[in-house]
């Protein structure tokens, strides 16, 4: 298994009313990006539901530069209209994101801090403060 020690959270990038599906993306970053498979080893779908991804024990396609090391978690979500991005989170979506990491942080004692794609890259992703939100789950 990887040694794993940071969390990074993501969004899709999608309006409240556009679901969508590991199936979808996994199609989307295999057929439009050229990867081996989808980039997240999780996604959070509107209705709170945790769906897996890429396997834990394979690096994912996530954040340039900052895979390594890294689990990539994606919610449903971001975008409040067309192209204007926004934190668009269910409160399920909310409650599975940080019951999520608190049981990654508990398998994987190594992980001791989480981000936002933002903090990597000049974008909103995931729209809101990640680190801020969910940061305290995993200090020791």
């Amino acid at each position: 298994m990887r040694k794993l020690n940071e969390i990074i959270v993501h969004c899709t990038g999608t309006i409240p009313s556009e679901s969508t599906t590991v199936e979808a993306v996994r199609r989307y970053h295999v057929q439009h990006n050229g990867w081996k498979d989808i980039g997240y080893h999780y996604l959070v779908y509107l209705d709170g539901s945790i769906h897996a991804g890429r396997p834990l024990d394979i690096k994912g396609a996530h954040t340039l530069n900052h895979n390594e090391g890294t689990v990539g978690i994606c919610y449903v979500g971001g975008l409040v209209a067309k192209n204007k991005a926004g934190d668009t989170r269910t409160e399920k979506q909310k409650i599975a994101l940080r019951d999520l990491v608190k049981a990654l942080k508990v398998c994987f004692p190594t992980i001791t801090k989480v981000s936002g794609h933002r903090d990597y890259d000049n974008k909103a992703c995931p729209c809101f403060d990640a680190g801020a939100e969910y940061g305290g789950l995993v200090k020791d």
